[in-house]
């Protein structure tokens, strides 16, 4: 596109940061160049011992475990989020997963992952908002990293209430013996890397990564684009 129809459209439709609203420059993609450099990374990937690992301890083996973001209330990690999940943004998960990507593909145990699987939707929520958005990070994720994503293997059976403000047993209750695999074969000795958006207390994780290795001889590491602190 022509520079002065580029500025015109511009004019009319500015390209707005997913962060924080302000414009973005011609050389910003989804997030501007000072809330990139403000965003709250944990640098989980390279610490072995961390809260969110922790917080998996004695429920599910897994090979490695990182966050590309910290959650808070009210912050600009908040916004991307909802912008991702209910304004149909699915552009911003690609995003995230390519730049958690470009750190990951030189990170062991992440970069021996062989398969990438998102926490499925249940059917009906995926059609109510048009995409999954932990398949959206997925994406950005695999193609960085060069994994194929699958997205056909492990569903989620029933349409369970959103964890939004339940607690952690009510979050397991809420999720537990919901998802189940297609295909174990098909599964068979690799090492999967299961994704999921944010992190809070682990359940939708645990009862993912607890059917995948019930049912065929998987190793499971776990990225998401964030954690709730």
């Amino acid at each position: 596109m022509p520079q002065f129809l580029h500025d015109i459209v511009n004019l009319f439709f500015p390209r707005l940061c997913q962060a924080c609203g302000d414009a973005l420059s011609p050389n910003d993609d989804q997030v501007c160049l000072s809330c990139m450099f403000h965003l709250p990374y944990t640098n989980f990937h390279s610490i072995p011992d961390h809260p969110m690992a922790r917080s998996l301890w004695g429920r599910v083996p897994c090979e490695g475990v990182a966050a590309y973001l910290f959650f808070r209330k009210g912050s600009k990690v908040q916004h991307l989020l909802h912008r991702l999940k209910y304004k149909g943004q699915y552009q911003v998960g690609i995003f995230l997963g390519q730049l958690y990507g470009q750190i990951l593909v030189n990170q062991s145990p992440f970069n021996t992952a062989q398969l990438i699987i998102p926490v499925p939707l249940h059917p009906k929520r995926q059609r109510e908002r048009g995409y999954n958005q932990s398949e959206m990070f997925a994406n950005g994720l695999g193609k960085v990293m060069g994994i194929s994503v699958c997205t056909q293997n492990l569903i989620r059976n029933s349409n369970s209430e959103t964890q939004t403000r339940k607690s952690p047993t009510d979050r397991w209750d809420n999720v537990k013996q919901i998802f189940s695999v297609i295909d174990p074969e098909a599964l068979e000795g690799k090492h999967i890397l299961l994704v999921d958006d944010v992190f809070t207390t682990g359940a939708t994780i645990e009862a993912c990564a607890t059917a995948l290795i019930a049912t065929c001889n998987v190793r499971i590491s776990v990225a998401t684009i964030a954690y709730a602190v």
